[in-house]
């Protein structure tokens, strides 16, 4: 058991690994903006719209200077962000749009969003098990509960659980190595079921400097349209089951 136990890993490693992805983050970042401007500037994670046209506009700058560094830079920031479930990804959704146009950058979010989500996923599985579930035992009950009852559609009805709008995201991704859901149905349905938020996103930065508000975004008309394609696409589940009957 003792053996067992250190192979999983202890929750204090989660600190060393989010120190030095912090480090990463802040020497790249330092290192581009003295390469490019040859003087330190300071970048943060965009918390208002404001902050966002800022960092924009300073990206924007760097990139026609050095679009391999921009990028490295926007891909690292991307994972830290999913990785260590840290709220926001809808702002570096935005400056997809803005940086590298609608189509690159909805792309681009895709693959980020599924990758960061699967890192997120390994950490929870390598360090993370034991306090998540004695922190939240009744979510985990019942999110397990549903995952045993569909697992004979399990791809169809997590993808419809990624397309619905309210979807706590952040929590589905630390717990599904705790509840058993396979770690490549999980980086498909992420990657497939929040193409629309990541589209929603890409677009908006395309024209970052016509919007006046982040609720022109998630707007009802939005939110139904999402609500719709969850319905859709947890329609195939239900052959499964008669098929399977």
């Amino acid at each position: 058991m003792r053996n067992q136990k250190r192979r999983m890993g202890s929750p204090w490693y989660i600190l060393v690994v989010f120190s030095l992805a912090t480090f990463w983050l802040y020497i790249l970042s330092s290192a581009i903006s003295y390469t490019i401007t040859k003087e330190k500037t300071q970048i943060h994670f965009p918390r208002s719209l404001e902050q966002l046209r800022e960092v924009a506009k300073l990206l924007r700058e760097w990139n026609e200077a050095n679009h391999f560094f921009v990028f490295i830079l926007f891909c690292s920031a991307y994972l830290y962000k999913q990785t260590f479930a840290i709220p926001g990804s809808v702002f570096l959704n935005i400056l997809s749009g803005a940086l590298f146009g609608v189509w690159v950058g909805f792309l681009l979010c895709c693959f980020l969003t599924a990758a960061g989500a699967s890192c997120c996923f390994l950490l929870s599985n390598w360090c993370l098990k034991g306090f998540i579930t004695r922190r939240w035992p009744d979510r985990i009950g019942v999110l397990r509960d549903k995952v045993d009852a569909n697992a004979h559609r399990l791809f169809w009805w997590l993808l419809s659980f990624r397309l619905f709008p309210g979807t706590p995201n952040w929590f589905l991704n630390v717990s599904s190595p705790i509840v058993g859901i396979p770690i490549h149905i999980f980086f498909l349905t992420a990657f497939v079921g929040l193409m629309p938020y990541n589209f929603l996103g890409a677009q908006t930065g395309s024209i970052i400097s016509e919007v006046d508000s982040l609720n022109d975004i998630v707007s009802t008309e939005n939110l139904v349209k999402m609500f719709v394609m969850a319905t859709v696409a947890f329609c195939p589940s239900f052959f499964v089951r008669k098929r399977m009957k």
